[in-house]
């Protein structure tokens, strides 16, 4: 038997679920939450194995309180069930512990599916949950990859006179071990701030260690 404890401010949705459950011989409501400071009434989460979170509650985020469940009970398992498909709050909630994601609009069998899944520890998301979080995926990369491509070559000297200077060494020092003038050192240096858009030489140093310059060059 799994048993379902419903946390979810709209009555009639949450009358939907009941008469949904009502024909599964697997399932059984242990209670009926409408804020998420009810979860947390004496005993109420021992009883439950699921939790059917709606995450839009009017006294604590849905991040919050997937927190607090989780701290309070490590062995509870919480299912999503939620309006919202934002890329960044559907990963902020798997991150803060819930094991599933599934949209309200998603269809009855999907929907016992995914209860039943959860319950044997697994992950489920929703077809929409799933395509929101690869298209999230797919545009990281596609930003990071724009990002490394923004990134401009650099010369063979620019790398020597770089290196250089991420070892603090000065304008003179550089020429000296270089075996080059004082004004090429400068001329270099100046090169790599207007590639790199640096403004000075800590703006230089910054860029090129986020960026990781010397280590693609």
């Amino acid at each position: 038997m799994i048993n379902i404890l419903i946390v979810d401010d709209h009555e009639m949705f949450v009358d939907g679920l009941e008469s949904i459950f009502d024909k599964e011989d697997d399932i059984n409501i242990v209670d009926k939450c409408l804020t998420a400071r009810e979860i947390f009434k004496e005993g109420l989460l021992d009883k439950a194995d699921i939790i059917l979170l709606d995450i839009n509650l009017p006294d604590i985020s849905g991040i919050d309180i997937c927190k607090r469940l989780i701290t309070k009970n490590k062995e509870i398992k919480i299912l999503v069930l939620s309006m919202y498909d934002e890329e960044s709050y559907i990963t902020e909630i798997l991150k803060s512990g819930a094991l599933g994601y599934v949209l309200k609009n998603t269809g009855r069998k999907e929907l016992l599916t995914a209860i039943r899944t959860v319950a044997t520890g697994k992950t489920y998301f929703s077809e929409a949950v799933t395509k929101t979080i690869m298209n999230g995926i797919m545009n990281k990369n596609r930003n990071d990859k724009t990002a490394k491509k923004e990134i401009p070559k650099i010369t063979r000297r620019e790398r020597e006179v770089l290196e250089l200077i991420i070892q603090e060494n000065t304008n003179q020092e550089i020429a000296g071990k270089l075996f080059i003038s004082l004004k090429t050192v400068e001329a270099h240096r100046s090169s790599l701030l207007s590639k790199l858009n640096a403004r000075n030489t800590a703006g230089l140093v910054r860029i090129t260690m986020e960026n990781k310059i010397l280590e693609n060059v």
